[in-house]
């Protein structure tokens, strides 16, 4: 959700979290040009403007987590410059979403476990069909459609149904324009 309020817009309270524990990912956020304020139990989130570049390298925690890897990578797309994000936790984990995101107009360039992305800078991602090849794949799409112009169709939706409780619904209830 911090992702998609980064990728989006917004202005969001994310609750019943530790703050201490998502500080690897708020700080990336931060660093890219989002306001991140923690209180004791909630993060708030707001984008103020165009994001900027970033470099990420996946680390066991407290580094950045693999898990937000696709997540961030949408965010990378959208900001201005080159940015760069690197898998080192996982000897197989692959950058599949990314072709993805090239059908929606990124460009990202993958070489081994480093993917490397232009950033659209004041271009916009485009609406397609494109297709999850799992959760954390699926989630960066939809976050990618809600930041895109015209319409999203995510095709294997219950990767991301199977990992986040009721999406749609509190997607919805932020705003967003989505429908299963």
């Amino acid at each position: 959700y911090l992702a998609a309020v980064a990728a989006a817009g917004g202005n969001v309270l994310v609750q019943n979290v530790i703050p201490k524990h998502l500080e690897c990912i708020t700080s990336k956020l931060q660093e890219m040009g989002c306001r991140v304020i923690n209180y004791d139990d909630a993060v708030r989130i707001q984008k103020t403007g165009r994001l900027r570049r970033a470099i990420v390298k996946t680390r066991p925690y407290p580094g950045f987590p693999t898990d937000m890897q696709a997540q961030i990578c949408v965010c990378m797309v959208l900001a201005t410059g080159m940015s760069r994000l690197t898998e080192s936790v996982y000897e197989t984990r692959f950058f599949g979403y990314c072709s993805e995101l090239e059908n929606m107009g990124a460009k990202i360039k993958v070489d081994g476990k480093t993917a490397n992305v232009t950033g659209m800078g004041e271009r916009k991602l485009k609406g397609t069909t494109v297709h999850a090849k799992d959760l954390r794949a699926g989630a960066a799409l939809i976050i990618a459609g809600l930041a895109a112009e015209g319409t999203t169709y995510v095709k294997n939706i219950h990767y991301v149904e199977r990992g986040y409780e009721r999406i749609i619904d509190k997607l919805t209830g932020l705003g967003a324009q989505i429908r299963r």
